[in-house]
């Protein structure tokens, strides 16, 4: 990483999973990246390889099989896997959302069933929030749980959902009462092998293309009530906004590492390339755009360290983390395409990792609320 000096929120211990998530990173993704996105979905096995080693679920309690540790513990892997340019493994989405909504709503029983499972890699966990016609609107989610004795009933289509072809447990986001809006909305659980549910095809994206990003399905699936995450129904809405910040903080730690990886590569790039006689970097043009881009990545790092700061003392507001996913998840795309621009034709060539990283890193824009929505949120504090 680019970086002047080691983050505050950052310690030995802290240094040391590093080196393992490196180690596990280079070893067991890097040589595969190709395959991964020939296939579209990372293999199963990486998922239990990774639970044999703890770097699943690190920041979920030990007594429900996780490591014990905090955010930071999952910013240092997420970190690591962008540092190798890798979008296809949704362990993110696993261990730093999943879990959580688990951990935070979920009785005892289904943190129990549930949580030393996906923490070993046993289970593979995604949330089903978009659906075709509603983007960002979680309000006008279609799905909807008809409650028949003790079995909800559940009806319904999901897009755009990660981990999607391989999910063993899906959160589905449903209406439980039709009648109301946002107090209607309740999450449940539903198990990938239950009668009715169906996966679509893993969509074809611009970026990302070893992520298994699919449809889902749910054509008269029964669960039993006992499936609710919560104490009662509606509370699914008040969950997800609870629970979103943490999704923006993953995007902008992403974010901010995509940026230092591009810097890093570009400089190297540009030092080795020759044109007109002398490496590209002896350019104005080219030593101003890097200096530009080296500014930025230096503001995003310092505010994403604060926000991290504030997150692991419960202390981030919705406001500040909003501007962060925004600003990041924007500047990112900024430097990825200045970094592009530097590097030519080549830099159009997928073999090269700028590249993809340019095509990968778009979607940050859009997903867990668009950049649109996240200026929303941010104008109500004013």
């Amino acid at each position: 990483m680019t970086t002047t000096k080691r983050s505050a929120w950052l310690d030995d211990d802290l240094e040391d999973l590093r080196a393992l998530a490196r180690s596990f990173c280079e070893k067991q993704i890097k040589p595969n990246i190709e395959k991964y996105i020939d296939q579209h979905h990372v293999d199963r096995d990486l998922w239990n390889k990774a639970g044999e080693l703890g770097l699943l679920c690190m920041s979920i309690p030990e007594e429900f099989g996780g490591g014990g540790g905090t955010f930071a513990h999952e910013a240092v892997l997420i970190e690591e896997q962008a540092r190798i340019g890798d979008t296809a493994w949704g362990q993110a989405v696993h261990s730093g959302i999943i879990a959580h909504y688990l951990n935070a709503y979920g009785t005892d029983e289904q943190k129990r069933q549930w949580l030393p499972k996906m923490a070993s890699g046993e289970v593979v966990g995604a949330i089903a929030m978009t659906e075709p016609g509603t983007g960002s609107d979680l309000q006008a989610v279609k799905a909807k749980a008809v409650r028949e004795g003790d079995e909800y009933v559940i009806n319904g289509s999901k897009t755009f959902i990660t981990n999607g072809a391989q999910a063993d447990l899906i959160i589905v986001v449903v209406k439980t009462d039709t009648s109301e809006g946002a107090n209607g909305i309740s999450l449940v659980l539903v198990e990938a092998d239950r009668d009715g549910f169906r996966r679509g095809r893993v969509l074809d994206k611009v970026g990302q293309k070893g992520q298994d990003t699919s449809e889902l399905f749910f054509e008269d699936v029964r669960v039993p009530t006992s499936n609710l995450l919560g104490t009662q129904e509606g509370q699914g809405f008040f969950q997800l906004m609870m629970q979103l910040p943490q999704e923006r903080l993953i995007i902008a730690v992403g974010s901010t590492a995509a940026m230092e990886n591009a810097l890093e590569f570009t400089i190297k790039y540009t030092k080795e390339r020759h044109a007109f006689g002398k490496p590209i970097f002896n350019f104005q043009n080219t030593k101003f755009k890097l200096a530009e881009v080296a500014t930025e990545t230096r503001i995003a790092r310092v505010f994403l360290d604060d926000c991290i700061i504030k997150h692991l003392q419960g202390q981030l507001d919705i406001p500040t983390v909003a501007m962060a996913k925004w600003w990041t998840s924007d500047r990112a795309m900024v430097a990825l395409d200045e970094c592009l621009q530097l590097h030519g034709g080549y830099g159009y060539m997928t073999e090269y990792p700028i590249a993809r990283m340019w095509a990968d890193n778009r979607v940050q824009k859009i997903y867990a609320g668009t950049n649109e929505i996240m200026k929303e949120i941010i104008s109500r504090s004013l």
